[in-house]
C-alpha cells in the first residue's frame, strides 16, 4: 500500500481539513469548512454548487491566488498553504494556466499575440500558432477579439491559458457568457486539451450537465463538500443535454 507520501505525488492536488474565513468576529464569513478532497493527476474534475458555496475559493486557493486560513493543500508533494507570495507567483507562472467566464483579450492585439502574451514569460511553452491549432483556431490567427465570435474568444482564451503547457487548467465558469452549442463546442475544447496534453482540468460552473463529460464530480454546499461522485463512463462534451 503506498504510504501518504507517494499518495500526494500521485495526486494533482491533496486537500486536508482546509478552511477559508473572511472577517471576524459575528460578521465573519466561512467560505470553506474543513475541506477533504484528491484530484487526480490528468483527471477532468468538474465542481458545482451554487453562488457562495464555497467552490470559487477552493479554486483560488489551489491556483494560488488566495491562502487558507486553515488546513493544508498540496500540488503533489509541495504544500501551497505554507508558500509565500513569490513562491505562490512561481507556481502560477510554472504550472497553472486560468480560464474565465469572460474572455480578457486585449481588444488591440491579434488571436496569435494575445496568446504571444503568456509564451514570452513561460519557461517551455508551445507556440501561438501550435496552441490556436489545438483548439481550432488555425485559420483565424491574424483576427482580432472583434471578429471573433463569443466561443472563438473563449478559444483564444483557452490557447492562452495552455501555451505555457500548464499541469493544471482552472476554468470558472468557461462556458457562461455562450450559448448551448457554444458552449459544448468550448468543452469540446477542454476535452481536447486534457487527452492531447494530459492536463488536469478543473471546472467551475453552475450547469450540472457539465458534470456528465468529467471523471470526478464534486458537490458543494455551504462551504463544504457534499459529496463526490466518479463517472466510470464520461460522455463527450458533444452529447452532453444542456
Amino acid at each position: 500500500m503506498a504510504n501518504t507520501k507517494e499518495k500526494e505525488q500521485a495526486n494533482a492536488y491533496t486537500v486536508k481539513q482546509l478552511t477559508k474565513v473572511y472577517g471576524e468576529g459575528r460578521t465573519a464569513v466561512h467560505a470553506l469548512r474543513g475541506v477533504d478532497l484528491d484530484i487526480g493527476r490528468g483527471e477532468i474534475a468538474v465542481l458545482l454548487g451554487p453562488s457562495g458555496s464555497g467552490k470559487s475559493t477552493l479554486l483560488n486557493i489551489l491556483g494560488g491566488l488566495d491562502k487558507a486560513t486553515n488546513g493544508e493543500a498540496y500540488f503533489g508533494a509541495q504544500n501551497l498553504t505554507e508558500m509565500n507570495d513569490r513562491e505562490l507567483t512561481k507556481y502560477r507562472r510554472n504550472h497553472v494556466g486560468f480560464v474565465f467566464q469572460f474572455y480578457n483579450l486585449m481588444p488591440s492585439l491579434t488571436a496569435r499575440e494575445n496568446v504571444e502574451l503568456v509564451t514570452e514569460i513561460a519557461d517551455h511553452p508551445m507556440a501561438a500558432e501550435d496552441a490556436l491549432h489545438l483548439v481550432g483556431l488555425g485559420k483565424r490567427l491574424d483576427h482580432f477579439p472583434a471578429q471573433l465570435s463569443g466561443g472563438e474568444q473563449q478559444r483564444v482564451a483557452i490557447a492562452r491559458a495552455v501555451a505555457k503547457q500548464p499541469d493544471v487548467l482552472f476554468c470558472d465558469e468557461p462556458t457562461g457568457a455562450l450559448d448551448s452549442a457554444t458552449g459544448r463546442a468550448v468543452l469540446r475544447v477542454l476535452q481536447d486539451v486534457n487527452e492531447t496534453l494530459g492536463t488536469t482540468v478543473l471546472i467551475i460552473t453552475h450547469a450540472a450537465a457539465t458534470a456528465a463529460m468529467a471523471d470526478r464530480v464534486i458537490n458543494f454546499a455551504d462551504g463544504a463538500i457534499r459529496d463526490v461522485e466518479l463517472n466510470a463512463h464520461r460522455l463527450a462534451a458533444e452529447e452532453i443535454e444542456w
